[in-house]
């Protein structure tokens, strides 16, 4: 009898076991909303924790492989980037059954938490998530043991990042103004020191050396008014003195920066506003969603894309740093009129060569590589910051207005823009070229 009670207590555990579990939980599992809604929380964290746009693409590239990895061991129709990107290596197995999406999202969240500085914020997000995931009825243990490898996997990854440099710069001499009248000098409001002087030092990800698209010298500075230097200086002044509602408009939507500085009598208060490098990440998020990318290929397409945005920074901040160019604000204030204001705040590092047309052509490279070189898209990033939606046929096309915004709006010359999309371009392809996802 005995015996009897307990076999049936025991089919009973058994039936009602493998009736809690949904025959659809891992389709509800590997929705690539919840990827999203991790990267727009990482972002929205960068924005109020106010990094750099350097600092920012080395978060989002962390992060984003973390995630790409887990995916690609469970997915033959992508590549693990072990061995592609340097110094990276392969992954530990996981030692029991696990979902690669959770693990995926839990490797994502744990790096992205690591590497800024509101955790209680992203672990807030992460709790929510992990309610959300345990309401999904999956075969038991699995959630558990895919969380337990995500964190396996997060601690690689930042055992990985942990030797990249990036500590030792934090301790490397600041910026030195130089007492000259060619080279790049703090500009108003807030006349803040130059930023991450030191962030060629970075490990690169996939191109070999920081230095590996160096663009031509830029013009010389000469104040002569029938100099090259002097026409390219005027051109600036003129964009800003003859802007047009429209040229006004590209301006403001491509600004993203995260320094810009108000002024209100006697005090100074911080605009956040979302980076160059976060202003692509969400771009990516918008490509993923009109193409009903899937998980992998969502994984795929924010891992390339943060990647060329992390290696075009190091490219860009190189040269930045290394011809050191002073910004129209400060030569047009000194030689030409004192009151001249560029329609953007000028950002707090040298002139050439310009970030936004670096990084944008990068990002414009990769995102194509996925989607295609048609892929049209209405583009709302910056509309929770005021700014409304604008529309392109093409990465490439968002990618030259983003770069000639810097003209319109008073903050670099036609150098920086036309030898950065080179760049930009340039390094954008090599990475493609290199990485087989």
């Amino acid at each position: 009898m005995q015996r009897a009670l307990f076999g049936f207590i025991c089919a009973l555990i058994i039936f009602s076991s493998c009736k809690s579990t949904d025959p659809n939980y891992k389709t509800k599992l590997d929705d690539p909303t919840r990827l999203h809604q991790s990267m727009k929380q990482l972002t929205d964290i960068i924005v109020y924790d106010i990094f750099s746009p350097p600092v920012a693409s080395r978060i989002y590239a962390y992060a984003s492989i973390g995630a790409f990895e887990v995916l690609a061991l469970g997915d033959e129709t992508i590549n693990s980037l072990a061995g592609q990107l340097t110094d990276l290596q392969n992954l530990p197995n996981p030692e029991k059954e696990i979902n690669h999406t959770v693990a995926a999202l839990e490797a994502f969240n744990t790096i992205g938490k690591a590497l800024i500085f509101s955790e209680a914020k992203m672990e807030e997000f992460q709790k929510a998530q992990d309610e959300e995931l345990s309401n999904i009825q999956a075969p038991s243990g699995l959630i558990e043991n895919s969380k337990a490898y995500g964190q396996t996997v997060a601690s690689h990854i930042l055992a990985w990042a942990d030797k990249d440099n990036y500590k030792q710069t934090r301790s490397f001499p600041k910026y030195t103004i130089k007492e000259d009248d060619v080279t790049w000098k703090p500009t108003p409001p807030a006349y803040m020191e130059g930023i991450e002087p030191h962030w060629r030092e970075i490990r690169p990800f996939v191109i070999k050396s920081p230095d590996q698209f160096t663009p031509p010298r830029p013009t010389e500075v000469d104040m002569k008014k029938d100099s090259p230097f002097y026409k390219e200086l005027i051109e600036v002044y003129d964009a800003v003195k003859d802007a047009t509602e429209e040229t006004t408009a590209i301006a403001s939507f491509w600004d993203c920066n995260p320094y810009v500085m108000n002024l209100k009598g006697h005090a100074m208060f911080a605009t956040k506003k979302i980076t160059p490098g976060g202003h692509w990440i969400g771009i990516t998020a918008i490509a993923c969603r009109k193409d009903s990318a899937n998980i992998s290929k969502t994984a795929k397409a924010y891992a390339l894309t943060s990647i060329a945005l992390a290696d075009a920074f190091i490219s860009c901040w190189d040269e930045k740093y290394r011809s050191n160019l002073i910004r129209p604000e400060t030569i047009i204030n000194q030689h030409i009129d004192e009151n001249w204001m560029p329609i953007l705040q000028t950002p707090p590092f040298p002139e050439y060569t310009s970030g936004h047309s670096v990084i944008s052509s990068a990002a414009a490279i990769a995102l194509s590589s996925i989607f295609g070189d048609n892929f049209q898209f209405d583009d709302d990033v910056e509309v929770e910051y005021g700014l409304p939606v604008r529309s392109f046929n093409s990465f490439i096309e968002a990618s030259e207005e983003a770069a000639i915004s810097r003209l319109y709006g008073g903050i670099h010359y036609r150098p920086a823009i036309d030898n950065g999309v080179t760049q930009g371009r340039a390094l954008g392809k090599y990475v493609v070229e290199n990485l087989a996802l």
